[in-house]
């Protein structure tokens, strides 16, 4: 959320979008603290798919690292939204083990396991939608 805020900060046009998807983590952390498997499906899910596009699609999270170290290597930085990139998908990483330890603590059965199934699908389909409507053309 962190990462969300500053990139919202630095690229005005990017903050409806961000407002929208930070939802997704708020509603990730309520449900995974009462130990909904919704909520660990979401989280896995959200990041999984984010740091996909961000490692495979986009790049971005190669040029924020290479920004990371260049502000390390000279006190610079030039751009801190593309830095904001790597530093989400290292909290997504965290994410994606802190939701798969947690929920296998849970010993599912096939109950949690189409929850979290559903946790997934709904995170996608609510990203899918707020990329069609906010994100800037």
């Amino acid at each position: 959320m962190a990462a969300l805020t500053v990139s919202a900060i630095v690229v005005p046009r990017l903050r409806l979008l961000h407002l929208l998807q930070a939802l997704i983590y708020v509603v990730v952390i309520l449900l995974t603290r009462r130990n909904n498997a919704l909520g660990f499906g979401a989280g896995i899910t959200i990041a999984a798919i984010w740091n996909s596009l961000n490692l495979f699609v986009t790049h971005l999270f190669q040029a924020g690292a290479r920004e990371f170290l260049s502000l390390l290597l000279t006190g610079h930085l030039r751009r801190p939204d593309t830095m904001m990139v790597t530093l989400g998908g290292v909290a997504h990483f965290i994410l994606v083990i802190a939701c798969i330890a947690a929920f296998l603590q849970l010993h599912p059965g096939k109950k949690e396991w189409g929850r979290f199934v559903a946790g997934g699908v709904l995170v996608l389909a609510y990203f899918a939608l707020i990329i069609v409507a906010a994100a800037p053309r």
